[in-house]
């Protein structure tokens, strides 16, 4: 073969060959479904998932509420009745987010202090002519949020039945507080054994107050806790009702009491301004409560009767 037609055969291949490449370089760039250099960022919305296209993570935890904080109230109460009915709605307090944390005070003059000074955020233990009495001078800037109940206050005796076997010069035990001294006296006034003066209108009286004493009574003033452990020396004394409970003397003993209409319904006090909050609302819901009443009248019966 000339050298001519071997060069016209190279020709040939060499043509041949970049035709067959570049086929080849078409196919490739067909074969591959996305390119290499493609990102997941770039693709299209339509074809993400439901969970990111609506936007919201799909982490369990974001789908589910924060568990309520619980609120905690302290309350300072008298042992009885008022701490066991506080522990009756304690459950039901606890249910609603609050928990209810019930601080006992044995002397009960120091329950007003520990308020005003923010020990405790309530009190349960008296009634409005009680804090009447001690507010102004004391400086105690305190709201009434609701009524719970009244203990009739009675004459209780160790030696006598009723108020006719009282001799003449019995000697009779009252409270010497003002507000519990003036219902004390009241009460001897109602049984017709003394005679008050006219014009009273202080919830306040001491036994110089007397116009009239037919059977000549001679009264002992005496701190409240103190009279039934005293009622031995004595032909008989008024005693609040949570202190002839908590001596475990039987409140159906009594020669004579209140009636339900008294006006000492023991209340739940707190500091002026937090009358409105959300767990003292609670707590007065709860203890004026259909159970309540049930509760009181099935422990304590006519020691201690609702006010609502």
């Amino acid at each position: 073969m000339s050298k001519k037609s071997v060069s016209l055969l190279l020709v040939l291949f060499v043509i041949l060959g970049g035709i067959l490449a570049g086929c080849g370089s078409n196919d490739d760039k067909n074969a591959g479904g996305s390119s290499p250099s493609a990102s997941p960022s770039s693709a299209s919305p339509s074809a993400a998932s439901p969970e990111a296209s609506s936007g919201e993570s799909a982490s369990p935890s974001s789908s589910s509420e924060a568990p309520k904080e619980e609120v905690t109230l302290k309350v300072g109460a008298a042992a009885v009745p008022h701490a066991e009915i506080l522990e009756f709605v304690k459950p039901k307090l606890k249910e609603e987010g609050v928990n209810l944390d019930i601080v006992v005070f044995d002397d009960e003059g120091q329950l007003n202090p520990a308020l005003k000074d923010g020990q405790i955020d309530a009190n349960y233990f008296q009634h409005v002519p009680y804090l009447d009495s001690v507010k102004d001078e004391k400086g105690y800037d305190f709201a009434v949020t609701t009524k719970v109940h009244v203990e009739p206050i009675g004459l209780y005796s160790n030696k006598h039945k009723s108020k006719d076997e009282l001799p003449e010069g019995a000697k009779i035990g009252i409270p010497n507080n003002p507000s519990n001294e003036y219902r004390a006296l009241v009460l001897l006034q109602q049984q017709g054994l003394i005679k008050l003066k006219d014009g009273l209108t202080t919830y306040e009286a001491t036994p110089k107050d007397i116009v009239d004493n037919p059977k000549k009574l001679k009264f002992v003033e005496a701190d409240s806790a103190t009279l039934p452990r005293s009622l031995p020396d004595l032909d008989g004394a008024v005693i609040n009702t949570n202190l002839v409970l908590e001596a475990k003397i039987d409140p159906n003993s009594a020669l004579f009491r209140e009636d339900a209409n008294s006006p000492y319904a023991n209340v739940i006090v707190v500091r002026k301004g937090d009358e409105n909050k959300d767990a003292i609302q609670k707590l007065d819901a709860a203890l004026t409560s259909p159970d309540v009443k049930k509760f009181l009248e099935d422990k304590y019966g006519v020691a201690v009767v609702p006010a609502f």
